[in-house]
Protein backbone atom coordinates (compact mmCIF):
# COMPACT_ATOMS: atom_id res chain seq x y z
CA UNK A 1 0.00 0.00 0.00
CA UNK A 2 3.07 2.00 0.76
CA UNK A 3 4.21 1.19 -2.62
CA UNK A 4 1.05 2.52 -4.07
CA UNK A 5 0.72 5.70 -2.49
CA UNK A 6 4.40 6.80 -3.37
CA UNK A 7 3.93 5.68 -6.91
CA UNK A 8 0.75 7.55 -7.37
CA UNK A 9 2.29 10.80 -5.43
CA UNK A 10 5.62 11.24 -8.08
CA UNK A 11 2.72 10.12 -11.24
CA UNK A 12 0.50 12.90 -10.06
CA UNK A 13 3.46 15.21 -9.39
CA UNK A 14 3.23 18.65 -11.00
CA UNK A 15 5.64 21.19 -11.99
CA UNK A 16 6.79 24.08 -9.87
CA UNK A 17 5.98 26.50 -12.66
CA UNK A 18 5.40 26.38 -16.78
CA UNK A 19 8.29 28.17 -17.20
CA UNK A 20 9.97 24.25 -15.19
CA UNK A 21 8.03 22.55 -17.85
CA UNK A 22 9.07 24.44 -20.84
CA UNK A 23 12.83 23.79 -20.03
CA UNK A 24 12.06 20.07 -19.63
CA UNK A 25 10.58 19.83 -22.98
CA UNK A 26 13.41 22.20 -24.61
CA UNK A 27 16.33 20.38 -22.62
CA UNK A 28 14.33 16.90 -24.31
CA UNK A 29 13.41 18.53 -28.12
CA UNK A 30 16.96 19.48 -28.18
CA UNK A 31 18.94 16.62 -29.34
CA UNK A 32 22.49 15.25 -30.87
CA UNK A 33 20.22 15.70 -34.24
CA UNK A 34 20.26 19.39 -33.86
CA UNK A 35 24.06 19.83 -33.82
CA UNK A 36 25.39 17.10 -36.29
CA UNK A 37 22.11 16.83 -38.37
CA UNK A 38 20.53 19.90 -39.23
CA UNK A 39 22.86 21.92 -39.55
CA UNK A 40 24.81 19.63 -42.62
CA UNK A 41 20.85 19.50 -44.13
CA UNK A 42 20.45 23.02 -44.11
CA UNK A 43 23.98 23.01 -46.41
CA UNK A 44 22.97 20.06 -48.14
CA UNK A 45 19.06 20.93 -49.18
CA UNK A 46 19.93 24.68 -50.50
CA UNK A 47 20.06 26.66 -47.13
CA UNK A 48 17.53 29.03 -46.70
CA UNK A 49 14.97 27.17 -49.01
CA UNK A 50 15.12 24.21 -46.53
CA UNK A 51 14.70 26.29 -43.65
CA UNK A 52 11.79 27.19 -44.87
CA UNK A 53 10.42 23.60 -45.70
CA UNK A 54 11.47 22.75 -42.13
CA UNK A 55 9.53 25.72 -40.85
CA UNK A 56 6.69 24.31 -42.82
CA UNK A 57 6.42 21.26 -42.24
CA UNK A 58 7.00 21.72 -38.01
CA UNK A 59 4.03 23.91 -38.27
CA UNK A 60 1.85 21.85 -40.27
CA UNK A 61 2.50 18.60 -38.85
CA UNK A 62 4.77 18.86 -35.89
CA UNK A 63 3.06 20.91 -33.92
CA UNK A 64 -0.71 19.29 -34.32
CA UNK A 65 1.22 16.26 -32.89
CA UNK A 66 3.63 18.02 -30.32
CA UNK A 67 -0.26 19.78 -29.32
CA UNK A 68 -2.03 16.73 -28.92
CA UNK A 69 0.68 14.71 -27.07
CA UNK A 70 0.41 17.41 -24.35
CA UNK A 71 -3.12 17.64 -24.34
CA UNK A 72 -3.19 13.94 -24.11
CA UNK A 73 -0.70 13.76 -20.37
CA UNK A 74 -2.88 17.15 -19.06
CA UNK A 75 -5.64 15.54 -19.39
CA UNK A 76 -5.07 12.02 -18.82
CA UNK A 77 -2.54 12.76 -15.58
CA UNK A 78 -0.88 9.53 -15.61
CA UNK A 79 1.67 7.60 -17.75
CA UNK A 80 0.54 7.06 -21.46
CA UNK A 81 -1.05 3.58 -21.17
CA UNK A 82 -2.57 4.77 -18.14
CA UNK A 83 -4.13 7.66 -19.79
CA UNK A 84 -5.61 6.03 -23.20
CA UNK A 85 -7.46 3.77 -20.86
CA UNK A 86 -8.80 6.81 -19.04
CA UNK A 87 -9.64 8.59 -22.06
CA UNK A 88 -11.42 5.85 -24.12
CA UNK A 89 -13.43 3.85 -21.63
CA UNK A 90 -15.95 2.76 -24.20
CA UNK A 91 -13.95 2.79 -27.22
CA UNK A 92 -14.02 -0.71 -28.63
CA UNK A 93 -10.74 -0.36 -29.30
CA UNK A 94 -9.76 0.60 -26.14
CA UNK A 95 -6.62 -2.50 -25.84
CA UNK A 96 -5.41 -0.85 -29.02
CA UNK A 97 -4.96 2.42 -27.42
CA UNK A 98 -3.65 0.80 -24.36
CA UNK A 99 -1.13 -0.60 -26.46
CA UNK A 100 -0.08 2.73 -28.38
CA UNK A 101 0.70 3.71 -25.24
CA UNK A 102 2.77 0.92 -24.46
CA UNK A 103 4.70 1.61 -27.73
CA UNK A 104 5.67 4.76 -27.14
CA UNK A 105 7.09 3.82 -24.08
CA UNK A 106 9.17 0.84 -25.60
CA UNK A 107 10.34 2.87 -28.17
CA UNK A 108 11.62 5.87 -25.86
CA UNK A 109 13.32 2.79 -23.87
CA UNK A 110 15.08 1.03 -26.71
CA UNK A 111 16.16 4.76 -28.27
CA UNK A 112 17.86 5.39 -24.51
CA UNK A 113 19.44 2.24 -24.77
CA UNK A 114 21.65 2.70 -28.32
CA UNK A 115 21.35 6.60 -27.68
CA UNK A 116 23.10 5.98 -24.63
CA UNK A 117 26.14 3.81 -26.57
CA UNK A 118 26.23 7.10 -28.43
CA UNK A 119 26.40 9.57 -25.37
CA UNK A 120 29.01 7.04 -23.59
CA UNK A 121 31.34 8.24 -26.80
CA UNK A 122 30.94 12.39 -26.24
CA UNK A 123 31.81 11.31 -22.00
CA UNK A 124 35.09 9.85 -23.68
CA UNK A 125 35.82 12.26 -26.04
CA UNK A 126 35.20 15.27 -23.29
CA UNK A 127 37.83 13.67 -21.05
CA UNK A 128 40.01 13.59 -23.77
CA UNK A 129 39.17 17.23 -25.03
CA UNK A 130 40.12 18.01 -21.29
CA UNK A 131 43.28 16.54 -20.96
CA UNK A 132 44.50 17.47 -24.12
CA UNK A 133 45.28 13.97 -25.94
CA UNK A 134 43.35 15.06 -28.87
CA UNK A 135 45.74 17.92 -29.47
CA UNK A 136 47.26 18.18 -33.00
CA UNK A 137 45.40 14.98 -34.61
CA UNK A 138 45.20 14.84 -38.57
CA UNK A 139 42.29 14.07 -39.84
CA UNK A 140 43.59 10.17 -40.71
CA UNK A 141 44.79 10.08 -37.07
CA UNK A 142 41.11 11.36 -35.78
CA UNK A 143 39.74 8.94 -38.10
CA UNK A 144 41.97 5.81 -35.97
CA UNK A 145 41.36 7.24 -32.43
CA UNK A 146 37.57 7.00 -33.06
CA UNK A 147 37.68 3.59 -35.11
CA UNK A 148 39.91 2.63 -32.47
CA UNK A 149 37.35 3.57 -29.51
CA UNK A 150 34.32 1.58 -31.12
CA UNK A 151 36.33 -1.50 -31.75
CA UNK A 152 37.53 -1.36 -28.20
CA UNK A 153 34.12 -3.07 -26.12
CA UNK A 154 35.78 -2.86 -22.77
CA UNK A 155 36.11 1.24 -22.96
CA UNK A 156 32.79 1.48 -24.42
CA UNK A 157 31.28 -0.22 -21.71
CA UNK A 158 32.90 1.81 -19.49
CA UNK A 159 31.69 5.22 -20.96
CA UNK A 160 28.24 3.29 -21.95
CA UNK A 161 27.51 2.41 -18.41
CA UNK A 162 29.08 5.97 -16.92
CA UNK A 163 26.38 7.43 -18.94
CA UNK A 164 23.16 5.42 -17.95
CA UNK A 165 24.14 6.10 -13.95
CA UNK A 166 24.28 9.54 -14.46
CA UNK A 167 20.85 9.38 -16.45
CA UNK A 168 19.03 7.45 -13.82
CA UNK A 169 20.34 8.74 -10.92
CA UNK A 170 18.41 12.29 -11.04
CA UNK A 171 15.16 9.88 -11.61
CA UNK A 172 15.12 8.15 -7.92
CA UNK A 173 14.08 11.02 -6.73
CA UNK A 174 10.46 12.96 -7.22
CA UNK A 175 10.21 15.22 -9.56
CA UNK A 176 11.20 18.71 -8.34
CA UNK A 177 13.81 17.17 -6.44
CA UNK A 178 15.38 14.92 -9.75
CA UNK A 179 14.25 16.26 -13.23
CA UNK A 180 13.26 19.92 -12.37
CA UNK A 181 16.62 20.13 -10.72
CA UNK A 182 18.94 18.89 -13.36
CA UNK A 183 16.29 21.13 -16.32
CA UNK A 184 17.19 23.96 -14.19
CA UNK A 185 20.71 24.43 -14.01
CA UNK A 186 21.31 22.43 -17.56
CA UNK A 187 19.19 23.58 -20.25
CA UNK A 188 20.58 26.93 -19.10
CA UNK A 189 23.75 25.90 -19.26
CA UNK A 190 23.81 24.66 -22.60
CA UNK A 191 21.54 27.62 -24.45
CA UNK A 192 25.41 29.43 -22.63
CA UNK A 193 27.46 26.75 -23.77
CA UNK A 194 26.01 27.24 -27.54
CA UNK A 195 26.00 30.87 -27.67
CA UNK A 196 29.74 30.67 -26.45
CA UNK A 197 30.91 28.47 -29.38
CA UNK A 198 28.95 30.85 -31.74
CA UNK A 199 31.02 33.67 -30.35
CA UNK A 200 34.16 31.92 -31.31
CA UNK A 201 32.56 31.31 -34.81
CA UNK A 202 32.28 34.42 -35.51
CA UNK A 203 35.78 35.44 -34.42
CA UNK A 204 36.92 32.42 -36.49
CA UNK A 205 37.60 34.50 -39.51
CA UNK A 206 35.51 32.17 -41.31
CA UNK A 207 31.80 33.15 -40.16
CA UNK A 208 30.69 35.06 -43.40
CA UNK A 209 31.68 31.84 -45.23
CA UNK A 210 29.79 29.68 -43.24
CA UNK A 211 26.73 31.46 -42.84
CA UNK A 212 26.47 31.79 -46.48
CA UNK A 213 27.28 28.45 -47.06
CA UNK A 214 24.97 27.12 -44.16
CA UNK A 215 22.00 30.40 -45.43
CA UNK A 216 22.13 30.87 -49.02
CA UNK A 217 18.75 30.05 -51.04
CA UNK A 218 18.86 27.29 -53.53
CA UNK A 219 15.72 25.75 -54.53
CA UNK A 220 17.32 23.61 -57.22
CA UNK A 221 19.23 22.12 -54.31
CA UNK A 222 16.27 21.29 -52.28
CA UNK A 223 14.42 19.28 -54.51
CA UNK A 224 12.15 16.11 -53.75
CA UNK A 225 14.59 14.78 -51.54
CA UNK A 226 15.12 17.70 -49.38
CA UNK A 227 11.58 18.04 -49.01
CA UNK A 228 10.94 14.51 -47.77
CA UNK A 229 14.16 15.05 -45.31
CA UNK A 230 12.84 18.64 -43.99
CA UNK A 231 9.84 16.36 -43.30
CA UNK A 232 11.57 13.98 -41.21
CA UNK A 233 13.60 16.02 -39.87
CA UNK A 234 10.49 17.95 -38.38
CA UNK A 235 9.30 14.39 -37.26
CA UNK A 236 12.35 12.94 -35.63
CA UNK A 237 13.57 16.54 -33.92
CA UNK A 238 11.05 16.73 -32.03
CA UNK A 239 10.55 13.78 -30.75
CA UNK A 240 6.91 12.81 -31.42
CA UNK A 241 6.82 9.26 -31.20
CA UNK A 242 8.04 8.29 -27.55
CA UNK A 243 6.30 8.85 -24.22
CA UNK A 244 8.05 11.50 -23.25
CA UNK A 245 6.11 14.69 -24.18
CA UNK A 246 2.98 12.83 -22.91
CA UNK A 247 4.45 12.04 -19.57
CA UNK A 248 5.41 15.61 -19.25
CA UNK A 249 2.46 16.54 -20.04
CA UNK A 250 1.03 14.71 -17.27
CA UNK A 251 2.74 16.68 -14.69
CA UNK A 252 1.66 19.99 -15.97
CA UNK A 253 -0.96 22.11 -14.00
CA UNK A 254 -3.39 25.01 -15.46
CA UNK A 255 -4.49 25.84 -18.74
CA UNK A 256 -1.98 27.56 -20.60
CA UNK A 257 -2.75 27.65 -24.00
CA UNK A 258 -0.91 24.99 -25.79
CA UNK A 259 -1.06 26.52 -29.52
CA UNK A 260 1.66 28.82 -27.85
CA UNK A 261 3.85 26.21 -25.76
CA UNK A 262 3.65 24.40 -29.05
CA UNK A 263 4.66 27.40 -31.44
CA UNK A 264 7.85 28.66 -28.90
CA UNK A 265 9.13 24.76 -28.69
CA UNK A 266 9.44 24.67 -32.50
CA UNK A 267 11.19 28.24 -32.56
CA UNK A 268 13.25 27.08 -30.56
CA UNK A 269 13.90 23.89 -32.25
CA UNK A 270 14.79 25.73 -35.26
CA UNK A 271 16.91 28.20 -33.27
CA UNK A 272 19.30 25.67 -31.67
CA UNK A 273 19.53 24.20 -34.90
CA UNK A 274 20.80 27.32 -36.82
CA UNK A 275 23.09 28.54 -33.62
CA UNK A 276 24.89 24.68 -34.28
CA UNK A 277 25.08 25.47 -37.94
CA UNK A 278 26.40 29.08 -36.97
CA UNK A 279 29.16 27.34 -34.15
CA UNK A 280 30.20 24.51 -36.86
CA UNK A 281 30.39 25.79 -39.92
CA UNK A 282 32.94 28.72 -39.22
CA UNK A 283 35.29 26.33 -37.86
CA UNK A 284 35.42 23.81 -40.57
CA UNK A 285 36.33 26.17 -42.85
CA UNK A 286 38.31 28.10 -40.56
CA UNK A 287 40.08 24.72 -40.21
CA UNK A 288 40.17 23.92 -43.77
CA UNK A 289 37.92 20.55 -42.89
CA UNK A 290 34.30 19.44 -44.23
CA UNK A 291 32.73 16.48 -43.77
CA UNK A 292 29.23 14.63 -43.60
CA UNK A 293 26.66 14.81 -40.70
CA UNK A 294 26.70 12.47 -37.76
CA UNK A 295 29.47 11.08 -35.64
CA UNK A 296 32.29 11.47 -38.36
CA UNK A 297 31.73 15.22 -38.30
CA UNK A 298 31.98 15.44 -34.56
CA UNK A 299 34.29 13.26 -33.49
CA UNK A 300 36.71 13.48 -36.48
CA UNK A 301 36.74 16.93 -38.73
CA UNK A 302 35.83 19.07 -35.84
CA UNK A 303 38.28 17.23 -33.49
CA UNK A 304 40.78 18.80 -36.21
CA UNK A 305 39.70 21.73 -37.02
CA UNK A 306 39.62 23.01 -33.92
CA UNK A 307 43.78 22.71 -33.72
CA UNK A 308 44.19 25.60 -36.39
CA UNK A 309 42.50 27.97 -33.78
CA UNK A 310 43.29 30.28 -31.20
CA UNK A 311 42.10 28.50 -28.33
CA UNK A 312 40.75 25.56 -30.04
CA UNK A 313 41.88 22.86 -27.67
CA UNK A 314 39.55 24.86 -24.86
CA UNK A 315 36.44 25.28 -27.16
CA UNK A 316 36.80 21.72 -28.26
CA UNK A 317 36.63 20.80 -25.07
CA UNK A 318 33.24 22.93 -24.38
CA UNK A 319 31.79 21.82 -27.72
CA UNK A 320 31.98 18.09 -26.34
CA UNK A 321 30.66 19.03 -22.95
CA UNK A 322 27.79 21.00 -24.73
CA UNK A 323 26.91 17.62 -26.71
CA UNK A 324 27.21 15.75 -23.38
CA UNK A 325 24.94 18.04 -21.57
CA UNK A 326 22.79 17.52 -24.20
CA UNK A 327 22.59 13.95 -24.91
CA UNK A 328 22.05 13.61 -20.92
CA UNK A 329 19.14 16.19 -21.02
CA UNK A 330 17.54 14.35 -23.80
CA UNK A 331 18.16 10.65 -21.98
CA UNK A 332 16.42 11.59 -18.61
CA UNK A 333 13.26 12.43 -20.99
CA UNK A 334 13.67 8.90 -22.83
CA UNK A 335 13.88 7.18 -19.13
CA UNK A 336 11.20 9.17 -17.40
CA UNK A 337 8.42 7.04 -18.67
CA UNK A 338 9.45 3.61 -18.57
CA UNK A 339 10.27 4.66 -14.66
CA UNK A 340 6.55 6.39 -14.30
CA UNK A 341 5.09 3.41 -16.17
CA UNK A 342 6.66 0.72 -13.49
CA UNK A 343 5.76 2.89 -10.57
CA UNK A 344 2.34 3.19 -11.35
CA UNK A 345 1.74 -0.21 -13.00
CA UNK A 346 3.31 -2.20 -10.27
CA UNK A 347 3.76 0.35 -7.49
CA UNK A 348 7.40 0.22 -7.67
CA UNK A 349 9.64 2.64 -5.38
CA UNK A 350 11.29 4.99 -7.57
CA UNK A 351 14.70 3.98 -6.29
CA UNK A 352 13.85 0.22 -7.72
CA UNK A 353 12.56 1.16 -10.85
CA UNK A 354 15.58 3.42 -11.94
CA UNK A 355 17.44 0.16 -10.94
CA UNK A 356 15.31 -1.70 -12.98
CA UNK A 357 14.98 0.63 -16.27
CA UNK A 358 18.78 1.27 -16.03
CA UNK A 359 19.83 -2.09 -15.92
CA UNK A 360 18.04 -3.28 -18.86
CA UNK A 361 18.43 -0.27 -21.14
CA UNK A 362 22.57 -1.26 -20.62
CA UNK A 363 22.20 -4.84 -20.86
CA UNK A 364 20.45 -3.84 -24.47
CA UNK A 365 23.40 -1.05 -25.17
CA UNK A 366 26.25 -4.07 -24.35
CA UNK A 367 24.67 -5.92 -26.96
CA UNK A 368 24.87 -2.64 -29.25
CA UNK A 369 28.04 -2.37 -28.27
CA UNK A 370 29.40 -5.38 -29.16
CA UNK A 371 27.08 -5.30 -32.62
CA UNK A 372 29.79 -2.73 -33.94
CA UNK A 373 32.19 -5.03 -34.17
CA UNK A 374 32.72 -8.73 -32.59
CA UNK A 375 28.84 -9.49 -33.10
CA UNK A 376 28.73 -7.27 -36.39
CA UNK A 377 26.77 -8.42 -39.89
CA UNK A 378 25.43 -6.34 -42.10
CA UNK A 379 21.94 -6.48 -44.17
CA UNK A 380 20.36 -4.24 -47.05
CA UNK A 381 17.21 -2.43 -46.59
CA UNK A 382 15.51 -0.36 -49.13
CA UNK A 383 18.84 -0.94 -50.87
CA UNK A 384 21.15 1.38 -48.42
CA UNK A 385 23.74 -1.49 -46.34
CA UNK A 386 23.71 -1.31 -43.09
CA UNK A 387 26.62 -2.93 -41.45
CA UNK A 388 26.22 -2.64 -37.23
CA UNK A 389 24.39 -5.73 -36.76
CA UNK A 390 21.75 -5.42 -33.94
CA UNK A 391 22.59 -1.92 -33.41
CA UNK A 392 21.18 -0.67 -36.56
CA UNK A 393 18.77 -3.57 -36.28
CA UNK A 394 17.81 -1.43 -32.81
CA UNK A 395 18.08 1.88 -35.22
CA UNK A 396 15.24 0.44 -37.77
CA UNK A 397 12.62 -0.57 -35.23
CA UNK A 398 12.28 2.08 -33.44
CA UNK A 399 12.62 4.84 -36.01
CA UNK A 400 10.62 3.24 -38.66
CA UNK A 401 8.28 1.15 -36.98
CA UNK A 402 7.53 2.13 -33.24
CA UNK A 403 7.84 5.84 -33.64
CA UNK A 404 5.80 6.13 -36.57
CA UNK A 405 2.80 3.89 -35.25
CA UNK A 406 2.49 5.76 -32.27
CA UNK A 407 2.36 9.29 -33.66
CA UNK A 408 -0.20 7.62 -36.15
CA UNK A 409 -2.18 6.11 -33.03
CA UNK A 410 -2.30 9.84 -31.20
CA UNK A 411 -2.97 12.01 -34.27
CA UNK A 412 -6.12 9.24 -34.57
CA UNK A 413 -6.91 9.32 -31.37
CA UNK A 414 -6.81 13.17 -30.59
CA UNK A 415 -8.24 13.99 -34.02
CA UNK A 416 -11.36 10.81 -34.33
CA UNK A 417 -11.97 9.41 -30.82
CA UNK A 418 -12.25 12.29 -28.43
CA UNK A 419 -14.95 14.39 -29.14
CA UNK A 420 -14.36 17.98 -30.51
CA UNK A 421 -15.83 20.19 -27.77
CA UNK A 422 -13.82 18.20 -25.55
CA UNK A 423 -10.01 18.69 -27.20
CA UNK A 424 -11.29 22.02 -27.46
CA UNK A 425 -11.83 22.78 -23.95
CA UNK A 426 -8.34 20.23 -23.40
CA UNK A 427 -5.96 22.44 -25.51
CA UNK A 428 -7.72 25.72 -24.06
CA UNK A 429 -7.97 27.51 -27.63
CA UNK A 430 -11.19 30.01 -27.82
CA UNK A 431 -11.19 29.90 -31.80
CA UNK A 432 -13.25 27.63 -33.10
CA UNK A 433 -11.61 28.14 -36.71
CA UNK A 434 -7.65 27.41 -34.71
CA UNK A 435 -9.37 24.42 -32.88
CA UNK A 436 -10.96 23.06 -36.14
CA UNK A 437 -7.31 23.41 -37.86
CA UNK A 438 -5.66 21.71 -35.45
CA UNK A 439 -8.38 19.09 -35.85
CA UNK A 440 -8.40 18.40 -39.30
CA UNK A 441 -4.57 18.52 -39.26
CA UNK A 442 -4.93 15.58 -37.14
CA UNK A 443 -7.16 13.92 -38.90
CA UNK A 444 -5.67 14.23 -42.51
CA UNK A 445 -2.51 15.77 -42.84
CA UNK A 446 -0.94 14.26 -39.88
CA UNK A 447 -1.90 10.58 -41.39
CA UNK A 448 -0.90 11.14 -44.74
CA UNK A 449 2.73 12.72 -44.03
CA UNK A 450 3.63 10.01 -42.02
CA UNK A 451 3.42 7.84 -45.04
CA UNK A 452 5.39 9.90 -46.88
CA UNK A 453 8.12 9.36 -44.14
CA UNK A 454 8.22 6.53 -44.72
CA UNK A 455 8.49 6.78 -48.35
CA UNK A 456 11.77 8.47 -48.07
CA UNK A 457 13.24 6.04 -45.04
CA UNK A 458 15.99 5.16 -47.29
CA UNK A 459 17.31 8.65 -47.05
CA UNK A 460 17.50 8.64 -43.39
CA UNK A 461 19.13 5.17 -43.30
Amino acid sequence: MKQAQRAARFVHGQWSSEWMFLLAVFGFVVGLKNVWQFPHHLAMYGGSAFLLAYLFFLLLFGMPLLMSQIMLGRMGRATPPRVFAKLAPRSRGKRLWVAVGLMSIAAGFLVLSYYSVVAGWLLAYTARAVTGTLNQLTQQGAESVFTALIRDPEKQLFWHGLFVLLTVLPLAFPLRRGLERVVRYGVPAAFVLLFLLVGYGAGSGAFALGFEYLLRFDLALLGGDGLLVALGDAFFSLGLGVATLMMYGAHLSGQRPLVRTALLVVLVDIGVGLLAGLAVFPVLFAGSTLSAAGPELVFQSLTVAYDALPLGGVMRALLFVLLALVAWLSALGLAEPAVAWLCERYAMTRTRAVVTVGGASWLIGVIGILSLHPWSFSFVLFGVTRTLGLFDVLIVITSFVLLPLVALGVAVFAGWVLRPELTREALAIDSPCVHDVWLWLNRVVVPVALVFVLSGIHLFL
